[in-house]
């Protein structure tokens, strides 16, 4: 269906369209005007340890010198004792009405909090932000009066930052404003074609003729942009304007007011879901059969979310989590748009091919970028500006390991850059190998294996070179001896050209592994120190989890473990959840190679079991999901998967089907049957 169809639909049914759109923002503007103005007012405290306890070196008495790890435990135990419902109503006691938050200040290194007073009245969120202030402090010594803490020794709340000037937040508003139009406008859309195919329906039963719908494809002559309009749109061409803009934007920016859910590429996979239901309304297109799996097992993980969301409503939160909450349900919305448009949407085995192509060709433009961040010791990420787009984090530094830059190209982080490598190579290795793709040159069909595979230990990271290794032994032993030598003396080969042109690289990869072996590597003694702390919000719920995108660093910490993530966001139904949806991209490529009748095929359905098998195991290494490029491009490889075992599906039916008939004996006429009634 092509742009220029769904306006006919829209206007053919303007009185749908018209009154809900007019109604969306008569409800805007009345929100805009009636919804007040809130303020904000901030202080911060910094938690000091007793001068008999600073005594010793290094500090020698000084306080404020002796900022040891005891002290951030005893930050977390007054926000949370500050955030009860006790410390609630002692403050409504005191006179404060407002909403408050206690935290941990922003990119803290040590016992630094932060106290936040959000409401109407200036005046009062000033007043309150001093009360709160003051409280805390009062809080703290009460704390440590009850644990009969000497007094030589009680740490103490000193304030760094005093009540500041109460600032405007208009940001509340505008998402409400913003909320009330979306609906309005998705409601009006669905609602037009509902309308539309209704109305079809009934003239179709009158016995009267189908309104004229215009041409559906371009007319001769017509310029470029009517051209556009007027060509029929596909899952691919859909699927391809995803990627190109997940791909080639840093996936940090996003647009204002939406946080790290708003990514472009985001809102253009939501505008996709809208088309496909817009088509499949008209009747265009139908899910394309023995996808359904796939689809089964995100309607699972979206279930488990939306039952989590609505069961931590009753839970206190702060006003962040409300919102990661929010957006977690943003995403998880594009999750099921690209996986719904994936396996329901592609029904061409041509187009399936021509998206898996560009798909590792915009891969290894990404992969290009990063060896130029390697070799330049530069983020060229960072030096793109994009009108209309705010970075949703903030900016990462040039990070190194050992005397090494580690690279992300247009990716948030390194290990989502390693990550994005690992699950794209095994299909450059298919595509490489297809026989259709013979007559192009060497260089065409091996140069995105060599970028996509030199740049995984370029990223100096254990994530990059276990995807490797997870690619190598999936794939390698399904080859005949000649190509498996072969690709075991290119290795050996490689890691050689390695060691000459950048020397010093493979010493360095070994000594992050030998130091996790050795429990001697600071960075998995910062991860694994904290993995205790996952147990503990666990047995808060440990079913449903605090809510999907609500443990966030700023408030809690990283985890560099999509599992104990999930552990901790979804319970052990998230958990499962996840654990079935790898399974199933597991399942997919193993059925895919059973079924095929090509090598070809077999190739690909290796491919996507080694894809899933990496991103299964990897996330156990970082948080996989948190990194919008890496996720997104995830779940449109599990739906790609099952897509493929569509296709092949029903290719080898049809093929089972035509040998059936050419086997079959032909039939012979009844033996009373006239001459002219014989088959022939």
């Amino acid at each position: 269906m092509s742009i220029a169809e769904i306006f006919r639909v829209l206007r053919r049914r303007w009185y749908v369209m018209a009154p809900l759109t007019l109604l969306g923002f008569l409800a805007g503007g009345f929100l805009y005007s009636t919804v007040p103005v809130t303020y904000q007012s901030q202080s911060q405290l910094t938690l000091m340890n007793s001068r008999k306890v600073a005594k010793p070196a290094p500090s020698y008495g000084n306080p404020l010198a002796y900022a040891s790890g005891s002290l951030i435990s005893t930050a977390d135990v007054l926000i949370r004792a500050l955030q009860s419902p006790e410390s609630a109503e002692a403050l409504r006691g005191h006179g404060v009405t407002d909403a408050y938050t206690v935290d941990f200040a922003e990119k803290a290194e040590g016992p630094l909090l932060t106290l936040s007073v959000t409401g109407e009245d200036r005046d009062e969120v000033f007043a309150e932000t001093r009360i709160i202030t003051d409280f805390a402090a009062e809080q703290l010594l009460a704390l440590q009066m009850v644990a009969q803490v000497p007094p030589d020794y009680s740490v103490r709340a000193a304030p760094i930052v005093l009540p500041q000037k109460p600032v405007s937040q208009p940001k509340s508003r505008y998402q409400k404003v913003a909320a009330v139009l979306v609906l309005c406008l998705t409601s009006a859309f669905l609602l037009s074609f509902v309308t539309d195919v209704w109305a079809l329906a009934r003239r179709r039963r009158r016995g009267l003729p189908a309104p004229d719908e215009g041409p559906r494809g371009p007319a001769p002559g017509a310029s470029r942009l009517r051209r556009q309009l007027t060509r029929p749109l596909d899952a691919t061409a859909v699927l391809t304007g995803y990627l190109a803009l997940a791909l080639f934007l840093p996936s940090n920016l996003a647009l204002p007011a939406l946080g790290g859910a708003g990514t472009p590429a985001n809102v253009f996979a939501l505008l996709g879901l809208f088309w496909y239901l817009a088509t499949w309304c008209m009747g265009r297109i139908a899910p394309a059969p023995g996808t359904r799996t796939v689809r089964t097992a995100v309607l699972v993980l979206g279930i488990v979310v939306l039952v989590s969301y609505v069961a931590n409503t009753a839970r206190i939160s702060s006003q962040k989590e409300v919102l990661a909450a929010d957006r977690g349900l943003i995403v998880l919305l594009v999750w099921v748009a690209l996986v719904v448009l994936a396996t329901a949407g592609i029904q061409d085995r041509a187009r399936f091919d021509v998206l898996m192509r560009r798909l590792v060709v915009m891969g290894s433009v990404v992969a290009v970028l990063g060896l130029y961040d390697f070799f330049t010791g530069t983020n060229i990420a960072d030096s793109l500006r994009i009108p209309g787009l705010n970075s949703s984090v903030a900016n990462v530094a040039v990070l190194d390991r050992g005397s090494f830059t580690r690279p992300r190209s247009l990716t948030a982080h390194p290990l989502e850059f390693s990550g994005m490598l690992a699950i794209l190579l095994p299909f450059a290795i298919a595509q490489a190998f297809d026989p259709a793709r013979a007559h192009l040159s060497g260089f065409r069909r091996w140069a995105p294996v060599v970028l996509l595979g030199g740049g995984l230990p370029l990223t100096v990271s254990r994530t990059s070179i276990v995807g490797l290794l997870v690619v190598v032994l999936v794939m390698v032993p399904r080859w005949k001896p000649q190509r498996r030598w072969t690709a075991i003396g290119v290795l050996l080969g490689a890691v050689a050209v390695f060691k000459v042109l950048v020397p010093g690289l493979i010493g360095t990869i070994t000594g992050l592994f030998s130091g996790s072996l050795n429990n001697a590597d600071s960075s998995t003694q910062a991860r694994t120190i904290k993995y205790p702390k996952i147990a503990e919000y666990f047995m808060e719920d440990p079913f449903l989890g605090r809510g999907f995108g609500t443990f966030t660093p700023e408030r809690y910490f990283f985890t560099d473990n999509q599992y104990l993530l999930t552990l901790a966001e979804l319970g052990a139904l998230g958990v499962f959840a996840l654990f079935v949806m790898g399974l199933i991209g597991v399942h997919n490529g193993g059925a895919i190679r059973r079924l095929a009748r090509t090598e070809s095929d077999r190739e690909l359905g290796q491919a996507f079991f080694a894809s899933a098998l990496v991103a299964l195991v990897i996330s156990a290494t970082f948080d996989t999901l948190s990194f919008p490029m890496f996720a997104g491009v995830f779940f449109l490889l599990l739906g790609l998967g099952g897509s493929c075992l569509g296709l092949v599906r029903r290719e080898a039916e049809t093929g089972e089907a035509a040998a059936r008939k050419a086997e079959a004996p032909p039939r012979q006429p009844a033996p009373d049957a006239p001459p002219h009634l014989v088959e022939i």
